[in-house]
C-alpha cells in the first residue's frame, strides 16, 4: 500500500474538509433539529461523486461508495448539544473562527468533524482505487445520538435493511468517528437512565407536620446515591461504592475488563417535584440518575442497587425505581421508541477490524499518538495508542446490542465535547481521513474468530428492536 499517496491525498483535501466542517458548524443542529445539516451533508456527498446518497425515514443521511455485497460503515452523529450559557463562550459558537491549527465552534469535536473526515476518507478511497472488491463503503451521518445514543442505528439495522439479520450478515464492521484524541478505541462503558419517584402528601406550608414532604424523603435518597458513587468498597461503610467492580472479590469474571474500561459511576442529573403552590408541602419528587456501567454490571444489578439503598427501603412503597424510555420524534416526524439502556462492550485488541486500524496507523504515522498543537499534545503524549472512550457512543447499539463489530478513531478530543469554546484540529481531519482510507483495504476477514468481542453486556429482554 502506498501510504505516502494516501497522506498526500488527505492533505490536499484538508482545506475542503475545513470549509465543509465550518459550514456544518454554522447550521445549528441539536437533536431532532438536524434537517439543515443533513441536507448540507447530502449536498457535499453528491458533489464528491458518491454512488448513492439517501436520507432515511428517521433523518439519517447515508452515502454509498462501491458496489459489493459486504458493507464497511463509517458512522458520525450529526446532532450536537446546545450551547448552554452563551456568556461562557468567547465567540459565536455557530460562526467561530479558525487559525493555523484549530477550528472553533459547537460540534467541531463532538462530532461533525468526524463526519467531514469520513466523507472525504471515502472519496480518497474512490480516487485511489482502495475500495476492496466485494465491498461497499457506507458513510452515515446519524441523528439523535445526543438524545439517545444508538437509537439511530437501531432504526438503520431494522428499517433500512430488509431485516436485522440481513444487517448483521452484510455489515462487516463499523468505524465510529467520535473524538478519540489521536487514539484507536476498542470499547467503552455502557449506561442507563434511571428514574426514582417518591410520593408525599401535601398540606398548607404553615403547618408542614400535617403533610408528608416528598422532597425531604428524596433528600435522604440523594445522599445514598452520592454515597454509592463515592464510597469505598470495604466494610467501613454500609453502602459499598461502585468501585467494588474493579475487585475480583465482587466481580470475579470481569474485573480485568472493568479495570480496562474504568469503574461504573452514578450521578443525579435532574430533579422534579409537584406541589399545589409555593406555600404548600411537596406531594411528589423525582430524580433522574445517569448510571455508567462497567463490565460485569447488568441492568438488573443497577436497578437493584438503587432499590437496596437504605433510604429507598426506609420509604418502602412510597418509592418507585424504573428505567426511562425514549420516544421523541425525529426531525422527519418519525418516532422510534426504545429503552434508555445502552450496553457495555469491549473488543479484543487482536480482532481483525481493530488490527486493520492499528496496522494503518503504524504505516501512516508510526506507533505514538500525534498532535497538532500544544493543547492537543497535553492530552495525547504518553497514552496508549489503543484505548477506550470515557463517554458513550452509537456503538452501544451497533455492537453492544447487535454484535456488529465496532472500532473508534475520530478527530477532536473528548474533553471538548459539550464544553463551551469547543475546538477541533485541522490536522486531525486530515489524519482521520487518511486512516479511514488506509485501514479498510488492510482489513483481513479471514482472520476473524468466532467473536471479536471481549465483553458484551446482556440485554434486558424487553420486546424492542
Amino acid at each position: 500500500m502506498d501510504f505516502e499517496a494516501i497522506k498526500k491525498a488527505a492533505q490536499a483535501y484538508g482545506p475542503d474538509m475545513t470549509r465543509f466542517l465550518r459550514d456544518m458548524i454554522a447550521i445549528p443542529s441539536e437533536s431532532c433539529e438536524e434537517e439543515g445539516v443533513a441536507k448540507r451533508i447530502e449536498q457535499e456527498m453528491k458533489k464528491l461523486g458518491y454512488d448513492k446518497v439517501e436520507i432515511d425515514g428517521l433523518g439519517n443521511v447515508i452515502g454509498w461508495m462501491g458496489e459489493g455485497e459486504k458493507i464497511i460503515a463509517i458512522d458520525s452523529h450529526i446532532d450536537t448539544v446546545g450551547i448552554g450559557n452563551i456568556k461562557n463562550w468567547t465567540d459565536d459558537p455557530y460562526k467561530g473562527w479558525e487559525n493555523d491549527t484549530q477550528i472553533y465552534g459547537r460540534g467541531g469535536s463532538d462530532q461533525e468533524g468526524g463526519l467531514a473526515s469520513a466523507v472525504y476518507g471515502a472519496k480518497i478511497m474512490k480516487d485511489l482505487g482502495l475500495i476492496p472488491a466485494g465491498y461497499r463503503i457506507m458513510v452515515v451521518g446519524s441523528v439523535q445520538e445526543e438524545d439517545c445514543d444508538g437509537m439511530c442505528w437501531q432504526y438503520i439495522a431494522n428499517k433500512d435493511f430488509a431485516s436485522l439479520e440481513e444487517a448483521q450478515r452484510k455489515i462487516e464492521f463499523v468505524i465510529s468517528t467520535e473524538p478519540t484524541d489521536g487514539g484507536i478505541y476498542r470499547g467503552h462503558r455502557g449506561r442507563m437512565e434511571i428514574r426514582v419517584d417518591v410520593k408525599g402528601v401535601s398540606c398548607h406550608g404553615s403547618a408542614p407536620e400535617r403533610g408528608d414532604n416528598a422532597i425531604y424523603k428524596m433528600a435522604d435518597i440523594l445522599q445514598d446515591v452520592r454515597a454509592l458513587n463515592e464510597n469505598p468498597a470495604d466494610d467501613s461503610v454500609e453502602i459499598k461504592g461502585l468501585v467494588k467492580m474493579l475487585d475480583p472479590k465482587y466481580n470475579p469474571e470481569h474485573y480485568e475488563d472493568a479495570r480496562f474500561l474504568g469503574r461504573g459511576t452514578c450521578t443525579t442529573s435532574q430533579i422534579f417535584y409537584t406541589s399545589p403552590s409555593r406555600c404548600a408541602v411537596a406531594d411528589s419528587c423525582a430524580i433522574s440518575i445517569d448510571r455508567r456501567m462497567t463490565a460485569g454490571e447488568t441492568y438488573q444489578s443497577c436497578l437493584k442497587e438503587i432499590e437496596d439503598l437504605p433510604a429507598v427501603k426506609k420509604y418502602g412503597d412510597d418509592v418507585k425505581v424504573s428505567m426511562y424510555w425514549y420516544d421523541r420524534p425525529a426531525w422527519t416526524g418519525e418516532v422510534y421508541k426504545t429503552e434508555a439502556f445502552f450496553p457495555t462492550w469491549i473488543n479484543k485488541e487482536t480482532a481483525p477490524h481493530v488490527q486493520a486500524l492499528v496496522d494503518a496507523y503504524h504505516g501512516l504515522f508510526g506507533t505514538e499518538r500525534i498532535w497538532a498543537d500544544d493543547l492537543a499534545k497535553k492530552t495525547r503524549v504518553g497514552r496508549p495508542l489503543c484505548d477506550k472512550w470515557t463517554f458513550s457512543t452509537n456503538c452501544v447499539s451497533i455492537q453492544g446490542r447487535y454484535g456488529i463489530p465496532c472500532v473508534g478513531f475520530g478527530p477532536g478530543a473528548e474533553s471538548q465535547a459539550h464544553a463551551p469554546n469547543e475546538v477541533t484540529w485541522k490536522q486531525d481531519l486530515v489524519t482521520c481521513a487518511a486512516l479511514y482510507a488506509a485501514a479498510i483495504p488492510l482489513y483481513k476477514p479471514a482472520d476473524k474468530e468466532e467473536t471479536a468481542t471481549s465483553f458484551r453486556q446482556e440485554l434486558t429482554g424487553n420486546d424492542i428492536q
